[in-house]
């Protein structure tokens, strides 16, 4: 059987329709191996697997296809068996190549979708970015505005001109129809209508601050859309079509201290303004967001400016204050610089005057205990002539009280005989304690140091002081005096808690405790006692005497010896106990203070006698001027008296070798008549020696004299044993080494 190289085909062939699809077939393989040049080129563009392997795939695919479509076109006609093959292995390489590329879509799809979804993500960023960037202009232009409000509202710190141009300012940049401001009462009950930005509605309405309304707007710091119909929003004339939309917002009251409109309160840091403003009626305006907040914004500048405004009024009314406060105290300060100056005058011309007959009663009594006395008579001498010398330095005291409540007296720190001391206040007392048939007794523990240093004439006034109203307040019995050093265990005092005392190797602690059996003290009184002028009403009561100034002065002066001074009772009718407690200097050895306390009044090598010694004395004070002659005319001086510088200079001369001069003479500058008496005499040897006599305790007189060439100062009132030592220094070293 002869074999057919032809494939017959499966029907009849319409001559025509195979024309057309020959033609269809054509120009689908010519698209087809078009598309692989353009594949080819996303191909080289793509370099991420597995999408150019896809790619490939895909090329493959449509190139085959084309391949299909174009072997076709032999299958129209007669063709042999080898294009049969190549058909059938093209449609199988195909089939091949499609099943591939839809398995390498199953992996891709999903990335495709993610792409999309990022796509849409993107847009959406997009989109919230442009929002974001509108939001960011809407911010940029409410800033603007804020700014713009800020600088005007804070371009005064007056509270009102604050206030007004807010609503001005926020009128203008939100086109409003009206904006008010309504205040706080002083009451807290009520807000007042106090600013509107058109005046057509007068100030001085209230509305009840409890309204709901209120408080919805004052429980928040945001602007809160309100009715047009509530209380606080009637401001606009009615008859309106359409009224505006319309907010409220809180304005926070700081520091309304002194800031009233008409009734507003003096400090509030919790009350609240409120702020309403009104868009225009008959429009379709609605507030935006970014108005809200530029009004938001707004109400807390204000409230900050208000704050600003209230500090500045603070000050400047602290500033008025202090302004009175400066001329008050001015005022004040010249007035006590003028009491002061007078009571220095007062206290000058008292110590002049006090210490002139205390220097005839100690210079008369010094000189009569030097006759022919019987022993009792010299023991009323020795005893007035010592309660003189005592009554002398109390009127120093009392004089320089002024010296010690401003703290500017000083102590005189030097070495003294403690134990002669004790026993010269035992023998001031007795002769006054023997009246009233009183016994004293002194113990002294055998620590006791025999020598101190400190101020022996403050010491023996606190002493006297001390043991004196133990005496005055008790009618029998007696006085028992005991001194010893303080021990560390028993020098706090819970009832001193500013007491802080320091042990040193160089002090110690005298502790003196005076005992009596007098009327005692009512444990109330006891602290009264220590202030000027003060006495338990149950001892003023039995005692015609006062207390005076003692105990305050005596208080004072153990301060100034760092120590501490009580009383203790138990009560009426059982006694009391004055303790107190002073710090004093050690001296290294015993034998070596002992001689330097002698050396400070060597009674041995004071001359007796001045026989010829030509003195002058110059005194207003025809008394003291007679006391004082008789001192020196007992003593053996030939002596001149003066009442003048003027007669002062007449008369010195080369023979005369002593001068004293009182420096409190009245309209005579004493110091100009030293510096001519100086003057006077060209060489030294011829001059004589210059002794100021004065009653002035200060360092000032001393320095003055010293100043102008004088050779020493001698302290009124004087006894015999004082001058005779003046005199025996005079000569011996031309000098006074230091007041007498």
């Amino acid at each position: 059987m002869e074999s057919c190289n032809c494939i017959e085909p499966q029907w009849p062939a319409d001559e025509l329709l195979m024309r057309y699809q020959y033609i269809s077939d054509f120009f689908i393989a010519l698209a087809y191996f078009s598309i692989p040049l353009e594949l080819i080129y996303f191909v080289k563009k793509s370099a991420v697997f597995p999408y150019r392997w896809v790619l490939v795939q895909f090329g493959a695919f449509i190139v085959l296809c084309g391949a299909t479509h174009l072997i076709n076109l032999w299958t129209f006609t007669m063709h042999s068996r080898t294009v049969a093959i190549v058909m059938t292995a093209a449609k199988v390489l195909t089939a091949a190549v499609s099943c591939a590329t839809a398995l390498m879509l199953v992996h891709i799809i999903p990335d495709l979708l993610s792409v999309k979804t990022r796509e849409l993500f993107l847009k959406n960023k997009a989109a919230e970015l442009d929002r974001e960037m509108g939001l960011i202009r809407t911010q940029e232009e409410t800033g603007r505005h804020v700014r713009m409000l800020t600088h005007e509202i804070r371009s005064t710190l007056d509270r009102h001109t604050i206030l007004k141009t807010t609503l001005v300012e926020l009128g203008r940049t939100l086109g409003l129809e009206e904006c008010a401001l309504w205040m706080p009462t002083r009451s807290g009950v009520e807000l007042q209508l106090s600013y509107t930005l058109h005046h057509q509605n007068p100030v001085g309405f209230t509305v009840p601050i409890q309204l709901p309304v209120i408080n919805q707007v004052f429980s928040t710091n945001r602007a809160v859309k309100i009715s047009p119909n509530s209380p606080v929003a009637k401001l606009r004339p009615s008859g309106k079509y359409m009224q505006g939309e319309v907010v409220a917002v809180r304005v926070p009251l700081l520091h309304l201290s002194n800031f009233q409109i008409n009734d507003w309160p003096e400090l509030s840091t919790k009350r609240y303004a409120l702020m309403v403003l009104m868009l225009p009626s008959d429009s379709a305006r609605q507030w935006h967001v970014h108005e809200l907040e530029l009004v938001e914004v707004v109400a807390d500048q204000v409230a900050v400016a208000l704050s600003h405004a209230a500090i500045l009024e603070e000050s400047m009314r602290a500033r008025d204050l202090l302004m009175d406060q400066n001329v008050a105290l001015d005022l004040a300060r010249r007035e006590a610089e003028t009491a002061v100056r007078a009571r220095n005058d007062f206290l000058a011309v008292m110590n002049h005057e006090m210490r002139t007959p205390m220097h005839a009663i100690i210079a008369l009594s010094s000189l009569l205990q030097e006759t022919e006395l019987t022993p009792e008579q010299r023991l009323m001498v020795e005893t007035i002539l010592k309660s003189s010398n005592l009554l002398a330095t109390l009127i120093n005291d009392v004089l320089d009280l002024s010296r010690l409540e401003d703290g500017s007296l000083q102590l005189d720190i030097e070495p003294f005989d403690l134990h002669g001391l004790f026993k010269e206040v035992i023998n001031l007392i007795k002769p006054i304690a023997s009246v009233k048939k009183l016994f004293v007794t002194l113990s002294m523990s055998s620590d006791l140091p025999e020598y101190a240093i400190g101020d022996e004439k403050r010491l023996m006034q606190i002493m006297l002081n001390v043991v004196g109203n133990a005496v005055k307040f008790s009618r029998e019995g007696g006085i028992s005096i005991s001194a010893s050093v303080a021990k560390s265990d028993s020098l706090r005092d819970p009832r001193a808690p500013d007491f802080f005392p320091v042990l040193s190797d160089n002090h110690f602690y005298l502790r003196v405790q005076v005992k009596d059996t007098g009327s005692g003290i009512s444990p109330q009184d006891i602290p009264k006692l220590f202030t000027k002028f003060a006495q338990s009403q149950s001892l003023a009561a039995k005692n015609s005497g006062g207390s005076g100034l003692g105990l305050a002065i005596c208080k004072r002066f153990v301060n100034l010896m760092d120590g501490h001074i009580w009383l203790e009772s138990e009560g009426l009718g059982k006694g009391c106990t004055a303790i107190f407690m002073v710090k004093l200097g050690l001296r290294g050895r015993s034998n070596e203070a002992k001689l330097q306390y002698v050396s400070r009044a060597p009674v041995n090598h004071v001359r007796t006698n001045f026989t010829g010694l030509k003195v002058i004395v110059m005194d207003d004070n025809g008394v003291s001027r007679m006391v004082t002659k008789g001192l020196l005319v007992h003593l053996g001086c030939d002596v001149a008296t003066v009442s003048s510088g003027d007669e002062c200079l007449k008369v010195v001369n080369n023979e005369h070798k002593v001068v004293f001069m009182d420096v409190s003479i009245p309209g005579i500058d004493i110091y100009a008549v030293a510096v001519r008496i100086h003057e006077k005499f060209a060489r030294r040897r011829d001059r004589p020696l210059i002794v100021a006599l004065t009653g002035n305790t200060d360092r000032v007189t001393k320095e003055s004299c010293m100043r102008v060439g004088m050779d020493g100062v001698i302290l009124k009132p004087v006894s015999v044993d004082k001058m005779r030592s003046v005199l025996s220094e005079l000569l011996d070293h031309g000098v006074l080494l230091e007041a007498q």
